[in-house]
């Protein structure tokens, strides 16, 4: 038996990296997968190794998601699991960053979790059981310099968990964030001063870089009856970097 026999699950942002594992890794713990991305090849790509459905989504759109949720429900009966992975990195201080790309990072990665978690409850709460992992960030838990606007909506994201995780808990929905570290996906390599990455990884009480796997490995926790009395918390994984 697999820890998520025949759960209905979305993963947003499936298309490559952590939501490509994820994908990876709750199939062959039996779900039932629908990956979504903006990255059509890869996530066709994704989808068909995995055996599951693929569908090009902006989480932006509140129609978008609309449209997503209903045929989900209508094809499997149910949703069961929402993985919140989607989203954008961009570099820049305070005094640097255009509020064009504030605004476009807080789209993606505050309103589009908002979006997504506003999608599903009502399915959920019927249901009386459901799971939303927000993937958020360590910058959701201490300061980002050089990355104000990301850092700003990654804070954002704990703030909602917590809030949505109170106001579902009592129907069985469980809301919980993940604050991944230095992981290795293409992301990565966008932050600023990763070129000089051996500084960075010196840093890491376990001397290395995670491997989107690692990430995964929690979702599935989180994702399965395994956590059934954990909501409304922060599971950090980041070899140790918080505990500095």
């Amino acid at each position: 038996m697999g820890r998520l026999d025949d759960r209905v699950c979305l993963i947003t942002g499936g298309a490559r990296g952590q939501g490509a594992a994820e994908a990876e890794l709750f199939a062959a713990e039996g779900a039932i997968v629908w990956v979504s991305d903006v990255l059509d090849a890869d996530g066709q790509a994704v989808a068909a190794k995995i055996g599951g459905q693929y569908r090009h989504h902006d989480v932006r759109d509140e129609s978008s998601w609309a449209g997503l949720i209903d045929e989900i429900i209508d094809t499997s009966g149910r949703i069961d699991v929402l993985v919140n992975n989607a989203g954008i990195f961009r570099t820049g201080r305070l005094f640097e960053i255009e509020p064009s790309d504030f605004q476009e990072v807080m789209d993606v990665n505050c309103l589009g979790v908002f979006l997504g978690m506003r999608a599903v409850a009502p399915s959920m709460r019927e249901a009386g059981r459901g799971a939303i992992v927000n993937i958020s960030s360590v910058a959701g838990l201490n300061a980002s310099a050089g990355a104000f606007a990301y850092g700003t909506s990654k804070w954002a994201v704990r703030g909602m968990t917590k809030t949505a995780a109170v106001e579902l808990g009592r129907r069985g929905v469980r809301v919980n964030s993940i604050h991944p570290g230095l992981i290795e996906t293409e992301m990565l390599h966008q932050v600023p001063g990763y070129a000089d990455s051996d500084r960075m990884v010196k840093r890491v009480p376990l001397g290395r870089v995670a491997e989107a796997r690692e990430v995964a490995n929690l979702a599935l926790y989180l994702a399965s009856d395994d956590s059934s009395y954990s909501t409304g918390m922060e599971f950090v994984v980041d070899g140790g970097v918080s505990a500095l």
